[in-house]
């Protein structure tokens, strides 16, 4: 018996346990069986974790007191495979080991005793065979027990391989079947009480019907022919655990071609989530293996990035789930945040996992139903208040964080994604070598930016190298890939490490394969989106290319910033932010064709009144009162482009107040267009106002008045057509309008004053073309194109408006509709004349985004051509030249029949 000093020390011990009313009772028989280990420090913790965790192993210890020392009684297989398990289980029990190394352990262990088991075999084969002694035979590992992994009652997942031994194949097949069936036989080999090993060799090919053991050209053969995506998956654990080095060196060699060499594809990816999901779907909620949340989720998430991902990256194609899991956030393809609950989840579901299996060394993982066993389960992982209660909670925790991550890993966009295109699944370096045939025309240039992007990379970021080839199939599909490349390597210049990218495009591809497209489309884009970096993770946000808020919406909410601003240059700043930001997403709208040509003038008529606003704001010093702004030209009408200046005509009321109203056009001019670190809003135009730059910026009312009355001649009339108000005093504005109503809209347009207009588009039309502009595809200036049939709409409207009110409408298009409407126009002229408008519009919206600045005709050259079409659909740049020939040709016949009649 022992003393009383160490009597306290165990009953301590006892009192910590799992289960301190039990362990008494199933503690005492081992002290009597070998008093001796009451003295020995190491043999007593593990007879009194024991005691408390585990009844079978308890009464096997009882019987057999060396199992505590690793000690069988005899050589049998069940006996030492028990004396492998006894002290890894007892001081997992006692808190001395971890999962890892008790995993560790517990497999090296089984390692060890199958090399027993086959050189038993092979002496038990002798007999029969006289080639065995000769013939090469590997064990390869599967499963945990590859992954050194093993849990106390995992099957031992075995693949039997061999080679020939001399000249003889059949001899050699004969000779290895009957090794690999009295290996798998005495492996499996049970004791008297039952306790023994469970050998499953069923994730061979063909599984139970297919030979035990095959050579390894038949099993090449095999998984090149025949093998599905799951038993590549399986093939991931696979590891020689005993037998011939050589020969499992070989095997694996060629378990690396089978994996790595093709790669998953879209079919297989999907078959392997489908398993997966039948197996979970028909998993019990008390399974903590394979019910949702649970030890599968973690492990299949793993070895799913490592079959997209470990194709080109060695590093990630480790067998162990935690290693594995810490290579791919090494590298990028996990979140640390992520990594930290998946670890802790998969240490916690595995160590449960132990504990219900210890209890009776039963096969199983589902969780108890009695109240007291899990009070056990939870005391024996250190919960001591409630202990039942605080597993449970700790279960459901740890099930909910388990799903989420999984499911945001599992169902990742992006491995899709990598999986369907080409050039990721060849990788960064033979991607490179298909530039040409992706459509790079100069390849030199696009493989120097390749260079650039992946240069000195860290290991973090080295998940750029996936990413890339992805991205190059996506510029591929852009109108311009060369300039998308050149555009991407400038986005990502500042960022060396790429990761916030890498983790968007994981999360989200869609947001990648946008950036794409907008990049090989657009200069202007290229520019904002490097001024403005933070716009690339919300690509995938429909709601930021969606709905764009109006000029109201958006005058009031930056006024709102404004006021809170502390001085003149952090107004200016966030003005003209807000004017990028716009511009930004309303030029990513439209070419991801979210938006029609409509909807974009709209919106960039609003981006410009929200900002002249907030320029009158600052320049009023927030009291606009008796002062008004008016828009004049395509932002009057409601129809501005992306490059367009702003026509504008400044109007106030009280002549004593001249100096002040003639302070705020500069003061404008100032937050809006000069120079400034914050970049350029807009450019403001008041050519339009009375006597042009020789007059005043702003008048009073009554000299507009006056003016209008006396001086004004027929083009400002046609000019007035377009005038809106849109910032400042309502009544000034109001009143301005009704002074200009008087003058524009009367009851019959003089005759001189028609004969004037014609006059003056003639002279347009006679003006030459700037040089560098195609004169053949102007779509301004040229036949049947915008210049036509805007003067041709207000030439109807000043004819007409004086009579139909509803005319007055500063917009082209909606003009044209309500002239319709009157039946001043045929439905078949207004619909020529909206065609080719519309047209030519969103022709040079489109190239002025293409190439970063206002350009009014067809380009000249080829690959521009070429990029415009195909960014607008075309298929080929004639198509492009044959619809402007065909929409101008029928509105230059509408125009000449109506413009002069």
């Amino acid at each position: 018996m022992p003393d009383e000093r160490a009597a306290a020390e165990i009953a301590q011990l006892v009192a910590n346990g799992a289960d301190p009313g039990g362990a008494w009772a199933r503690l005492i028989p081992i002290i009597g069986a070998d008093p001796g280990i009451v003295r020995d420090e190491t043999s007593i913790r593990r007879a009194s974790a024991l005691a408390g965790g585990s009844r079978a192993l308890s009464r096997a210890v009882a019987r057999h007191p060396g199992l505590l020392r690793g000690v069988a009684s005899d050589d049998s297989v069940p006996f030492l495979a028990r004396a492998a398990l006894t002290p890894v289980a007892a001081d997992d029990l006692a808190g001395v080991l971890d999962l890892r190394e008790a995993t560790a352990r517990f497999s090296d262990a089984m390692d060890r005793l199958a090399a027993d088991v086959l050189a038993r075999a092979r002496i038990t084969v002798s007999a029969r065979h006289q080639l065995v002694m000769d013939l090469p035979f590997a064990v390869i590992a599967m499963g945990k027990w590859g992954g050194r992994e093993l849990n106390y009652s995992s099957d031992l997942d075995v693949v039997l391989v061999h080679d020939t031994a001399g000249d003889d194949e059949t001899a050699s097949r004969g000779t290895a079947l009957a090794l690999a069936t009295a290996f798998v036989t005495g492996l499996s080999a049970r004791a008297g009480d039952g306790y023994g090993l469970i050998v499953d060799a069923d994730l061979r090919p063909e599984g139970s019907i297919g030979p035990l053991s095959r050579s390894l050209a038949s099993y090449s053969q095999y998984y090149a022919r025949w093998g599905e995506p799951w038993e590549l998956q399986a093939l991931l654990k696979a590891r020689p655990a005993a037998g011939d080095e050589e020969l499992g060196d070989r095997f694996m060699s060629m378990v690396e071609k089978v994996i790595w060499e093709e790669g998953l594809d879209v079919d297989a990816l999907r078959s392997i989530r489908r398993l997966k999901e039948e197996a979970e779907d028909g998993a019990r909620p008390s399974d903590i293996k394979r019910s949702r949340g649970g030890i599968r989720d973690i492990e299949f998430s793993v070895q799913l990035l490592q079959m997209v991902h470990g194709r080109l990256e060695p590093d990630l194609r480790g067998r162990a789930t935690l290693d594995a899991l810490q290579a791919l956030t090494d590298f990028g393809f996990v979140a640390e945040e992520d990594r930290n609950n998946l670890d802790g989840a998969y240490r916690f579901l595995r160590d449960l996992e132990h504990r219900i299996q210890l209890w009776d060394l039963r096969q199983t993982q589902d969780l108890p139903a009695d109240q007291e066993r899990r009070a056990q389960l939870g005391r024996s992982l250190g919960m001591t208040d409630d202990p039942a209660r605080q597993l449970d909670e700790r279960l459901a925790e740890v099930r909910s964080v388990v799903r989420d991550v999984h499911e945001r890993l599992y169902f990742r966009p992006i491995l899709d994604a990598l999986v369907g295109s080409p050039s990721a699944r060849l990788g960064i370096q033979e991607a490179g070598l298909r530039l040409e045939a992706l459509g790079f025309r100069d390849v030199t240039a696009a493989r120097r930016a390749l260079e650039d992007l992946t240069a000195g990379l860290s290991r973090r970021s080295r998940a750029m190298h996936h990413v890339l080839p992805l991205m190059l199939d996506w510029l591929s599909l852009s109108p311009n890939p060369d300039l998308g490349l050149a555009q991407l390597r400038m986005v990502l210049a500042n960022t060396p490490d790429h990761a916030a990218l890498v983790t968007l495009l994981q999360v989200n591809p869609l947001a990648g394969e946008r950036l794409c497209r907008l990049l090989g489309t657009s200069r202007l884009i290229g520019d904002l989106i490097d001024r403005i970096p933070e716009f690339v993770p919300r690509l995938a946000d429909e709601r930021l290319l969606g709905q764009i808020r109006g000029a109201s919406e958006e005058t009031k909410r930056l006024v709102g910033l404004l006021e809170s601003r502390p001085n003149s240059d952090a107004r200016i700043g966030t003005i003209r932010r807000m004017a990028r930001r716009r511009k930004l997403r309303i030029a990513a709208r439209d070419i991801l064709d979210q938006a029609d040509t409509v909807t974009t003038l709209r919106s960039l008529t609003d981006s410009a009144d929200a900002a002249v606003g907030g320029a009158l704001y600052v320049a009023a010093d927030g009291d606009p009162t008796g002062f008004s702004v008016v828009a004049m030209g395509k932002w009057g009408g409601g129809e501005l482009s992306y490059g367009s200046d702003l026509d504008v005509i400044y109007v106030f009321d009280d002549e004593t107040r001249r100096d002040w109203a003639l302070r705020i056009p500069t003061d404008m001019a100032r937050v809006l267009s000069e120079p400034s670190r914050h970049g350029e809003a807009y450019a403001l135009d008041a050519e339009l106002r009375p006597e042009g730059r020789k007059g005043p910026m702003a008048r009073t009312l009554e000299s507009y008045r006056r003016y209008y009355e006396e001086w004004a001649e027929p083009w400002e009339m046609l000019a007035l057509v377009k005038a809106r108000v849109v910032a400042g005093d309502v009544e000034v504005g109001g009143a301005w309008s009704d002074i200009v109503d008087g003058f524009v809209w009367r009851p019959h347009l003089p005759a001189e004053y028609l004969r004037s207009i014609r006059e003056i588009k003639a002279r347009v039309e006679k003006e030459r073309i700037p040089t560098g502009e195609d004169p053949d595809y102007h779509l301004k200036l040229g036949p049947g194109s915008i210049s036509d049939i805007e003067f041709l709409t207000q030439l109807l409207q000043l004819r007409h408006g004086g009579q139909a009110s509803r005319l007055r409408v500063p917009g082209t298009l909606a003009a044209l509709e309500l002239l319709s409407a009157e039946g001043i126009l045929e439905p078949r002229e207004q619909a020529a004349l909206s065609e080719s408008y519309l047209f030519c519009t969103r022709v040079r919206l489109r190239l002025h985004l293409q190439m970063g600045r206002a350009v009014d005709s067809l380009p000249t050259g080829p690959e521009e051509l070429r990029s415009l079409g195909a960014s607008l659909g075309f298929d080929r740049a004639s198509e492009l030249r044959e619809e402007y020939r065909r929409v101008t040709r029928r509105a230059r016949q509408v125009f000449q029949t109506r413009f002069y009649e």
